[in-house]
């Protein structure tokens, strides 16, 4: 028998899903919760097999709650399963230790499924988040063109960003104006960018400068 906490502040959705999951012979629902704080409480309590964990709840949400249960327990399986797509809640619940990424909009069907595979420790995530995974693993995989940049280049751009002047720089690392001008003029280059301002932006958005 699976044990299944349900963690979601809509009291009919834990309701629905309770009466579905009742009906699945080997799925025993042995909690519910409101909130994640709550969630918490009775994962601890109880040790269930699986959590479905919704994300949006009042008090703590599901990120903060799947990370503290995780941090409790790291072999606990959680299914997230909510109605957000956005990237500041999928990235986030996923990194904090959550198995599986459903929907709401999900079939009865396939959320049973995915606590079966779940419980046999199987992600399950719905094609959007499995996208976004492999868009991010991409982008992360690409160089960016501040990579091409020296360990002194990359001194000379945060002092840009820190507003200061060739001279400043130059005093600052104990080299000449002319070495200077030059490291600014690969910076330039290399970030394709035409002048200070837009090195220093560009510094201050890769967090390159604080």
């Amino acid at each position: 028998m699976i044990k299944v906490l349900l963690v979601d502040d809509h009291e009919m959705v834990r309701m629905g899903l309770a009466a579905y999951l009742s009906t699945q012979e080997d799925i025993d629902v042995i909690g519910e919760a409101s909130n994640g704080k709550d969630g918490i409480k009775l994962a601890t309590e109880r040790q269930p097999d699986v959590i479905l964990m919704d994300l949006v709840m009042d008090g703590m949400n599901g990120i903060e709650a799947t990370k503290a249960i995780i941090e409790k327990n790291p072999a606990a399986r959680i299914i997230v399963l909510t109605s957000f797509m956005d990237d500041e809640k999928v990235y986030p619940v996923i990194e904090a230790g959550a198995m599986s990424y459903l929907l709401k909009t999900s079939k009865a069907w396939d959320i049973s499924q995915a606590i079966r595979a779940t419980f046999r420790g199987e992600g399950v995530m719905e094609t959007q988040v499995t996208n976004k995974m492999i868009q991010r693993m991409r982008t992360a995989n690409q160089k960016q063109p501040h990579d091409q940049l020296t360990v002194r280049e990359l001194e000379v751009l945060k002092l840009i960003a820190d507003g200061q002047s060739n001279q400043d720089i130059a005093d600052t690392l104990c080299i000449t104006i002319k070495t200077v001008k030059t490291h600014v003029s690969s910076i330039f280059q290399k970030l394709d960018v035409y002048d200070r301002t837009q090195a220093a932006i560009y510094a201050l958005r890769h967090h390159i400068a604080e």
